[in-house]
């Protein structure tokens, strides 16, 4: 399927992509080019999922990532008590009454790089009963200290192995693009998400998430959340066969775990009714503070 395009429009396609993310991110490109531009492309060289199957990840990103040396865990979790009742394709898990969940391991690398692992994907459902379902990785790009910042910004990439019965194909990938504004005490945050599969360049699946937070204090949060899947970016699903769900959330941050709840309602034909999701997380591990100089101390008064 890529002998259709011709190699002078990719490479121009790409040499632009370089050019966009080197003003973007100006101090990364310049130290890992290379990394960031090698990830765009193998994330560009594919083609969209052409079904809304099952995830395990309901949740819109803001660009904050952990810091350089912190590993933190997010479980990711989210039930179906009332969802569509046909596979979205020959074999797949109904979402129907299925329970679905992930461990998400982040690593921060630098104030702009996190790297994250999500392992294993697992489902609990009709017909199948425990299932192994995917494994995941993640290379996220983001505005440093994004919460800092009233204009943010940032992009994903995850690159996923799925079993038969998760996706279509065995290998699929996401671009999920950042953009927000922190207008104090309003959030408002954009994904414009593009699903691949590694199959050609012609077709993308768009499957946007918004999201509008009011911070009603330093621990709680209340947001609404759309979660959209339209098709193809050539030709958008019917209305009627497009994913359209909208979410009411709320964030609770403690001292020892942050915890986002919410619950979704199906807006279409092709969306499940009711989904429920609830995401715990929390620091595994985070570097010695150096010692602060004191009289004793290297630097101290004398």
């Amino acid at each position: 399927m890529l002998l259709r395009y011709a190699p002078a429009r990719l490479h121009r396609g790409l040499t632009d992509v370089k050019r966009i993310l080197r003003l973007s991110f100006p101090h990364a490109f310049a130290m890992h080019g290379s990394l960031i531009f090698l990830a765009v492309a193998s994330a560009l060289i594919a083609a969209p999922r052409m079904s809304f199957a099952q995830t395990d990840e309901i949740q819109v990103y803001d660009a904050e990532i952990v810091e350089p040396g912190v590993v933190n865990l997010m479980w990711h979790q989210n039930f179906t008590p009332s969802g569509i009742k046909e596979p979205a394709f020959p074999g797949a898990i109904i979402s129907d009454r299925s329970y679905n969940g992930v461990p998400e391991f982040a690593f921060g690398i630098t104030p702009w790089f996190e790297q994250g692992l999500y392992l294993p994907v697992y489902s609990v459902s009709k017909g199948r009963g425990s299932t192994l379902d995917s494994v995941k990785l993640r290379e996220l790009f983001v505005r440093p200290h994004a919460g800092d910042h009233t204009f943010f910004y940032g992009v994903n990439f995850e690159f996923s192995y799925n079993a038969s019965y998760w996706e279509t194909r065995h290998f699929t990938s996401e671009i999920r693009p950042i953009i927000g504004l922190h207008l104090h005490p309003f959030d408002i945050i954009v994904n414009p998400i593009l699903d691949t599969d590694w199959t050609g360049l012609r077709n993308y699946d768009f499957v946007p998430a918004m999201r509008l937070a009011y911070n009603y204090s330093p621990k709680w949060t209340f947001a609404a959340e759309h979660y959209a899947g339209y098709g193809p970016l050539h030709q958008f699903e019917t209305v009627n066969d497009q994913y359209h769900a909208l979410w009411a959330v709320v964030d609770h941050t403690s001292k020892f775990l942050e915890i986002e709840a919410g619950i979704g309602f199906g807006l279409t034909p092709a969306t499940d009714k009711v989904t429920l999701k609830l995401m715990l997380s929390r620091d595994l591990h985070r570097p010695h503070a150096p010692p602060e100089a004191g009289p004793n101390r290297p630097g101290g008064a004398s």
